[in-house]
């Protein structure tokens, strides 16, 4: 497969690393000069700019935490003025409170060309049709994988999510050669498609699906290419850094992080002490020409390792291998990261409820299906059927505001759920992936 920059992506290894050092420099003196908040962290550190005098210095440089950009809410860490803000991404918050990111035009050409590569080294170009089927709005899934698409200089079909039947009509219709969206709503299509008597394989001219957003295993992959022809790539991104930014290439060997852009570190997540290549631990990333919103040794809570052998595709730049799991205890519903923190935070505000709560998370058909039992304050307690209805009604409400995602609800009686001596696990999780 082709590249969109060879001169960047076969750079040797040394003159990447100068490249990383001087954008971390410069990175770290612009922090500490205008920024109040990582002055105060790196003074807490005891550590200074002039500290770090080679690349593996950074390891000296304080951690950032998602707590962080809770606390600063909406946009205190910004280092950039609302007049040079082009676009804001919001997403959910653990507590209720969202993660907000600006990002100047800057920003989103860095965004656009790391996409850009991406997708060139998954053999999508020119000529092709790339159906866009993640959700566009506040997430920054759609509108990436949107304008990436566009620089590479394919036709972008903007179907979002939902409405499936028209999806594949329109796939159709408008030979997509490409699609980009979540792997459970990829199988959900091709169920879909059998159903209406449409064989993706047969009568579609799709063969290529960048996919991403929720856990997905190599049999998932396998399982997608038999049933439907299309070879899936894993892309990776969160929020936080600037959403889906980082894919496979067409070996699929790894994600390449282009390292001009980010630098991947793994961590032992209860020391915080840097784990060699090959190693598993939780992905750190330093995202180095950011300007709006950036982020220095970020902990995303995401476990992988690095993979440092030469990818046979000829990249130079370092590859994280497929994401094994969470250090933390969120959830990916249908794309949405949820934490059953953020649950609990929007139930106490119900006084109906006792407080207590079960999530129960299942896939049903292809697709994501979470079910939240709760438990009722006995005061709420009623024999009129429309008072429990108005009830259930209420909390479902509350769930979706909070969590961007809707869910089901099931009223238990007082007492019912489960107590926990030690640390509460509210989660039971039956998927396979």
């Amino acid at each position: 497969m082709g590249y969109w920059d060879p001169r960047i992506e076969e750079m040797p290894k040394a003159e990447l690393e100068k490249i990383q050092y001087r954008l971390l420099k410069t990175l770290v003196y612009r922090l500490y000069s205008f920024s109040d908040f990582y002055h105060a962290r790196m003074k807490e550190a005891k550590v200074h700019p002039d500290d770090i005098k080679t690349l593996a210095d950074i390891r000296l440089l304080p951690f950032m935490y998602k707590s962080d950009l809770r606390d600063n809410y909406p946009d205190k860490l910004f280092c950039a003025p609302q007049s040079d803000l082009v676009r804001y991404h919001v997403s959910s918050g653990t507590t209720g409170k969202p993660t907000v990111v600006g990002y100047t035009q800057k920003d989103l050409d860095l965004w656009t060309t790391s996409l850009a590569r991406g997708l060139t080294s998954c053999g999508i170009g020119k000529g092709d049709v790339i159906q866009v089927s993640y959700g566009y709005g506040l997430f920054t899934g759609g509108l990436g994988l949107h304008y990436g698409a566009e620089r590479i200089g394919a036709t972008v079909l903007p179907t979002s999510v939902g409405n499936t039947e028209r999806q594949i009509e329109l796939m159709q219709d408008l030979k997509a050669t490409a699609i980009a969206c979540t792997p459970s709503y990829l199988i959900h299509i091709g169920e879909a498609a059998e159903r209406m008597g449409v064989s993706i394989q047969k009568d579609t001219l799709l063969r290529s699906a960048i996919i991403g957003a929720e856990p997905w295993s190599e049999t998932m992959r396998t399982r997608i290419y038999e049933t439907m022809g299309v070879r899936a790539y894993d892309i990776y991104g969160t929020s936080e850094i600037s959403g889906p930014m980082f894919s496979e290439c067409s070996e699929q060997k790894g994600i390449h992080i282009w390292g001009d852009i980010a630098i991947p570190e793994i961590i032992d997540p209860k020391t915080g002490e840097p784990l060699p290549p090959g190693e598993h631990g939780e992905l750190v990333m330093t995202v180095l020409q950011k300007e709006a919103l950036p982020m220095i040794r970020y902990r995303i809570g995401d476990l992988t390792q690095i993979l440092d052998e030469p990818c046979p595709c000829g990249r130079t730049h370092p590859r994280i291998q497929r994401i094994s799991g969470r250090v933390d205890d969120m959830l990916i519903i249908r794309g949405i990261n949820v934490f059953p923190s953020a649950v609990e935070h929007a139930i106490l505000g119900i006084p109906e409820l006792s407080g207590h709560f079960m999530i129960e998370v299942d896939r049903k058909g292809s697709l994501d299906d979470m079910l939240v039992r709760v438990e009722m304050a006995p005061e709420a307690l009623s024999d009129k059927i429309n008072d429990l209805i108005n009830i259930k009604r209420k909390v479902e409400h509350t769930l979706k505001n909070a969590l961007n995602v809707a869910v089901q609800v099931d009223l238990s009686e007082p007492g019912s759920l489960p107590r926990f001596e030690g640390k509460a696990k509210r989660v039971i999780d039956r998927r396979v992936f």
